[in-house]
């Protein structure tokens, strides 16, 4: 009874209902807010402050987003952009498994060759969709493409943000009292890779190989709607080369993306390749590109603060753990739907990490798991949900790009079909490595 009547488990199915039910994101991760706070007996000052409060938890991750946004509008603008737009299209050549493996390429080097994330998807995405439309390709599939690109680099790869994932998750277990090196993380993830190419081949070869039609409509909601036909010299390829080069450098070595993001926009400034007239209009982009999913990690960032304010997730996950039994994998199973849960709801796999090893690592711990198998538990428990959450920048990007002309819904062709396929390939993999890496 109790676990019905937590105030994270109501507000998170709230949430979901919510974003099923087409209402806007932030108005549903607003007032699921407030009904998570008000169940806890909060009063409404206390609930307002404490989300204002915990919005500055995702600082760093919004900054990140506004900077890189400027980054890809200025390589939009130099004419690089429209330079690889023109030769992506001869190189399809009107064959869309191409075309997948092209996007997959580009999507896992924003994670760690180049890390500006998400912000290019809106340039990219939108000059695209007539080609789409012309081979009838299912968008529903490119979401799951573009997905894969994004998320399965920092479940595996330990560069990028891969690194700071694997990071998270070593010294969230030693903090919890298992002995890790960060170094080995990688190696007990691997498995979780492997997951998401079986979810993505199922997706393209299986669940939506089947034309779809889409109608050649005009770009109504990129914040690029043309790319700048500025003619690329090799001065603009060199420099604009050197500026990614040093962006990912510096967010490897300082962890700190911003820093990474004023770096690549210093050299390109300084250098000319954009005018300083421009800048004005380089940062509004990059504002106009980034801007609304920048919000909605602060404001997600802003509703986990509350529910851990209630102490309802730590109720939430004491009811599970209470009724745990003796089978470790039917334990791993109960653990994996908690994680689940509990992410699709914040919307990020990285802040999810810290809350779901206080309790998962002493529970592990306890019932005889070896280090090797929470490293991959944890880190598949906090994966999970970050592709299907309506507020994972995993689901919010690949739809800012594929909805610039309208025909695309965030919820039923972006986060339903990332949700169903790496989910589920996820949880049946994972518990496939609690065998494989049992001591």
């Amino acid at each position: 009874m109790d676990l019905l009547l937590n105030p994270a488990a109501i507000s998170i199915l709230l949430l979901c209902i919510l974003c099923v039910k087409n209402i806007n994101v932030l108005l549903a991760i607003f007032f699921s807010t407030v009904i998570a706070g008000l169940l806890a007996k909060m009063n409404i000052t206390e609930i307002m402050n404490v989300f204002i409060s915990g919005m500055g938890n995702n600082s760093e991750t919004a900054l990140s987003y506004i900077l890189l946004g400027a980054f890809a509008a200025t390589m939009a603008h130099s004419g690089i952009t429209g330079k690889f737009a023109e030769k992506f299209e001869k190189v399809v050549n009107n064959k869309k498994y191409i075309l997948f493996t092209i996007l997959v390429l580009v999507a896992m080097a924003s994670q760690n060759i180049i890390p500006i994330h998400i912000a290019f998807i809106p340039i990219i995405i939108p000059p695209l969709l007539k080609t789409m439309n012309k081979l009838k390709i299912d968008r529903r599939a490119v979401s799951c493409v573009l997905a894969f690109g994004l998320k399965m680099p920092y479940i595996t790869i330990p560069v990028g943000f891969g690194l700071i994932f694997q990071n998270l998750i070593a010294d969230n277990m030693i903090q919890n009292g298992a002995v890790i090196a960060r170094e080995d993380v990688w190696k007990y993830t691997l498995i979780l890779g492997f997951a998401m190419v079986f979810g993505l081949m199922f997706a393209i070869f299986i669940s939506y190989r089947k034309p779809r039609i889409y109608k050649n409509q005009e770009l109504l909601n990129t914040p690029i709607t043309k790319i700048s036909e500025t003619e690329c010299s090799k001065r603009s390829v060199i420099i604009i080369s050197i500026a990614a080069i040093l962006t990912f450098v510096v967010q490897v070595i300082t962890h700190s993306l911003p820093l990474g993001a004023l770096v690549g926009l210093g050299i390109i400034f300084t250098t000319k390749i954009i005018p300083k007239n421009k800048m004005d209009n380089m940062m509004n982009e990059g504002v106009y590109l980034m801007g609304y999913i920048a919000f909605v990690m602060l404001v997600a960032a802003g509703f986990a603060s509350v529910l851990k304010a209630t102490g309802s997730i730590d109720g939430l996950v004491n009811s599970v753990i209470a009724i745990l039994p003796d089978n470790m994998l039917v334990i791993a199973l109960i653990m994996l739907i908690l994680g689940l849960f509990i992410t699709i709801g914040i919307g990020t796999s990285f802040g999810t990490i810290p809350i779901l090893a206080v309790l998962f690592v002493p529970v592990c711990l306890k019932s005889g798991f070896n280090t090797a198998q929470i490293a991959m538990l944890l880190s598949a428990a906090a994966a999970l949900g970050d592709a299907g959450s309506p507020a994972s920048d995993t689901t919010l990007g690949p739809t800012s790009g594929l909805n610039a002309d309208g025909q695309h819904n965030h919820i039923f062709d972006t986060c339903i079909p990332t949700f169903l396929h790496y989910n589920i390939s996820l949880i049946l993999f994972a518990l496939i490595g609690i065998y494989l890496l049992a001591a």
